[in-house]
């Protein structure tokens, strides 16, 4: 059996033993919708089609780990059923699929649904209906919003959080750059914006030379990174999801452009993102991360990583071993059955919404040593540390201090 390695689950798991051992035997089991005697069931959009489907493989891993968990027997006894409907990216689709799974599937909770707009689209439905939508694949600031959107908790690190590392770093390294930006126009790309503005002060107006935006449904990014390139930047700060990344890549190749090219996280998978583009093309891109790369030799007698390739071997071969997109569905899921099972016989949405905000520093398998994720009432990042890395060419190297991200402006 595959072990969990988070230190408050087997308190908690302990913990919960003790006192059913010693509980009456009318002790009551409490449950809300989608939870009973057998069953967990939640749901989940995913665009297993569309501009961004290189993320499907996300919740296709997340899909085996559950299917991991089951074999093992479940959470307390009861199976996971996860309910996951292609929403092709579009918003829309979003809102649809998610009634369903609500209004007709009468899931728990929604868990893992990936894209900014896409979420936005269905997080008043679901704060309305106090329904947890639960590790939003998305780094958008509006996800942690505990005073109005209570039932609503990032996976990713704050994309603000993100960008003020990127900023920090360019002060730093590049004091006189000219900074080109390539963004998303929605929620994705402008909080990345903002952040980056807020990591350089009053500097900001002086050092970004120009912005691009795209729209998700664009056919490709060509034009703006000639745009980008013609204003005569020579950092470039590429806000882009997998599908326009790649083409940045070759197009900078194209224009024999060589700016410094800062890359956000949700990109960076080298199977997804980096070969598409060419790997040699991409060397010396920097980003970040908060995770074990598989990649990465340093982690190949790592326990953490053992158990992640095994997962791989049994529950998803045809699953690529060196994206970074199966490795983060890997830990949201190990994530959520850990909060699962501390509900215990407590499985009503109010009592996982406790138990996930009150975590305190957990580790799991595929943080980097030094980062732990912790749950707080007031503040949703989950996540507030990361560190610098840089593709050689073959893979990622992560360099420099863990860095936490204490903006509080």
């Amino acid at each position: 059996m595959i072990q969990v390695q988070m230190k408050w689950s087997t308190i908690a798991v302990l913990t919960a033993c003790a006192v059913l051992a010693t509980a009456p035997a009318s002790a009551q089991k409490k449950y809300d919708p989608g939870a009973s005697d057998t069953e967990i069931k939640i749901g989940q959009t995913m665009p297993f089609s569309g501009p961004a489907s290189a993320y499907a493989t996300v919740g296709k891993a997340e899909a085996a780990y559950f299917r991991m968990i089951n074999d093992q027997g479940g959470i307390n006894g009861r199976k996971i059923n996860l309910i996951a409907y292609d929403d092709g990216y579009n918003p829309a689709k979003t809102v649809e699929q998610t009634r369903r799974l609500v209004e007709s599937d009468e899931v728990l909770l929604v868990f893992g649904s990936l894209g900014s707009a896409q979420n936005a689209a269905v997080q008043k439905y679901l704060n309305d209906k106090k329904v947890p939508q639960l590790f939003v694949a998305t780094g958008a600031t509006r996800f942690s919003d505990p005073v109005n959107f209570r039932w609503t908790t990032p996976a990713n690190p704050s994309y603000q959080t993100e960008a003020r590392v990127y900023g920090r770093y360019i002060l730093a390294n590049y004091p006189s750059a000219k900074i080109g930006i390539l963004y998303q126009n929605d929620d994705l790309g402008k909080d990345y914006v903002i952040g980056l503005k807020q990591a350089l002060g009053d500097k900001a107006a002086s050092m970004i030379v120009a912005e691009a935006a795209y729209e998700p449904t664009d056919p490709t990014v060509d034009s703006q990174i000639v745009r980008l390139k013609s204003a005569g930047a020579d950092v470039f700060y590429d806000i882009s999801t997998p599908k326009f990344a790649a083409q940045a890549i070759r197009k900078i190749v194209e224009l024999n452009w060589k700016p410094v090219h800062i890359l956000t996280i949700n990109s960076t998978s080298v199977g997804g993102v980096l070969k598409p583009a060419g790997l040699e093309a991409s060397r010396g891109i920097i980003s970040v991360n908060y995770g074990k790369d598989p990649d990465d030799p340093t982690w190949d007698n790592d326990p953490g990583m053992k158990r992640w390739r095994a997962f791989m071997d049994k529950y998803y071969p045809e699953g690529d071993k060196h994206s970074s997109f199966n490795t983060y569905g890997y830990g949201n899921a190990q994530t959520l059955v850990n909060v699962l099972r501390a509900c215990g016989d407590n499985l009503t949405r109010e009592s996982v919404m406790d138990h996930l905000l009150n975590l305190k520093d957990v580790e799991f398998d595929l943080l980097l040593p030094g980062i732990t994720i912790s749950g707080s009432p007031t503040d949703y990042r989950s996540i507030r540390q990361l560190q610098m890395m840089r593709f050689n060419g073959e893979r990622w190297e992560g360099f420099g201090p863990i860095i936490t991200d204490d903006y509080s402006g």
